[in-house]
């Protein structure tokens, strides 16, 4: 039985689900490694113009897989290679939406995390609980859980390996909208295919714009947004789309 699952479920939309029901879609090694699989060939796909990353209805990804990891050692670790795995998804240049019902703990709140969009069901968790096994988030969970709620609420989560409701997570900044439960996947197929809709080149110049400038001075942030917004001058989907406003019709965007 395959780890991951990929379905076409609208025009433009690729899903990607976690298929590990019976440990709550714990993140082993070769869950990853298929994950960074798909990623690498829907960076590929130009008809594949926005994603969603989703588990099932009573878990996206409850952490990491314990049984595999308990007894390695740092060495053991360090040769899993992990980190070339998460930037197969950290760097994938296409909008991502995670849709998260139930467990988003430990590495499956860091992957929730990169993705651009969360959509939440209402009885959806959220943690990075760690600390009650002896380590710490290491799938990048300290620096954009700090990003994106701030260092108080962030400490208090890395500290006390607390979990969090879908509305408190939404409202700390860590979730984009939270739905009920059974609307989760109808809400991300219904945006991510208004996303693949929008004229491609834009999109990505967004993703790109927003990440790189995120860490970098307002200034410098700045030049790159000037800069992206004066390339999109040079496609044919600025041209069709003001003309359309101007004419007062729908656009047909070529994704060129």
């Amino acid at each position: 039985m395959s780890l991951t699952l990929r379905e076409t479920p609208a025009e433009g939309v690729a899903l990607v689900r976690i298929n590990r029901p019976e440990v709550r879609n714990a993140l082993n090694i070769d869950v990853r490694r298929e994950l960074a699989v798909h990623f690498r060939e829907m960076e590929e796909d130009d008809g594949i113009r926005c994603v969603i990353i989703a588990g099932d209805d009573t878990a996206f990804a409850a952490g990491a897989d314990l049984k595999e990891m308990s007894e390695k050692s740092t060495i053991d670790m360090y040769m899993m290679g992990s980190r070339k795995l998460w930037k197969a998804i950290s760097d994938f240049p296409k909008p991502i939406i995670a849709a998260v019902n139930g467990f988003a703990l430990g590495g499956g709140c860091e992957l929730a995390m990169h993705a651009d969009i969360i959509i939440a069901g209402e009885g959806a968790q959220f943690g990075q609980p760690e600390i009650r096994v002896g380590i710490m988030p290491g799938g990048g969970g300290t620096q954009r859980l700090l990003r994106a709620v701030g260092k108080y609420k962030a400490m208090k989560l890395l500290l006390t390996g607390e979990l969090v409701t879908a509305a408190d997570a939404e409202k700390m900044g860590l979730v984009s909208e939270v739905v009920p439960d059974a609307e989760v996947m109808e809400r991300a197929v219904v945006m991510a295919g208004r996303i693949a809709k929008a004229p491609a080149v834009a999109v990505r110049q967004i993703k790109e714009v927003v990440t790189n400038g995120a860490d970098a001075s307002l200034e410098s942030a700045l030049w790159l947004e000037r800069k992206a917004f004066e390339t999109l001058f040079d496609t044919d989907d600025q041209k069709e789309g003001m003309a359309a406003f101007l004419e007062k019709r729908k656009p047909e965007f070529k994704g060129r």
